[in-house]
C-alpha cells in the first residue's frame, strides 16, 4: 500500500500555522521536516516540502536567509498577516 502524502495547500498551512503561533521560530528544511512537521518524514514529503517553501517565499509569506557557506533558513516574514 502506498501513503498518501498531503497535498502542498495543505503543508503550507500548517507551516504558516506553526510559523504565527511562534514569531521567532526560524529553521533549515531539516529542521522543519523534523520539528514542524514532524508525523511526515520521508525523501517524497521533503520534495514536496521543498517547493512548497519556494511557493511560499515567492509569494511573500515566508523569509528564506542564506549567510554564505550556510544553509538557508526559513522564518515568518514580519508584515505577515494571518
Amino acid at each position: 500500500m502506498t501513503e498518501c502524502y498531503p497535498d502542498k495547500a495543505r503543508i503550507a498551512r500548517e507551516i504558516l500555522s506553526y510559523l504565527s503561533s511562534r514569531p521567532s521560530a526560524r529553521d533549515s528544511l531539516d529542521g522543519i521536516v523534523q520539528w514542524w512537521l514532524r508525523e511526515r518524514k520521508s525523501e517524497q514529503h521533503t520534495t514536496l516540502l521543498k517547493e512548497v517553501l519556494a511557493d511560499l517565499v515567492t509569494q511573500g509569506l515566508i523569509a528564506k536567509d542564506k549567510a554564505e557557506g550556510q544553509t538557508p533558513s526559513y522564518r515568518i516574514r514580519a508584515n505577515y498577516k494571518k
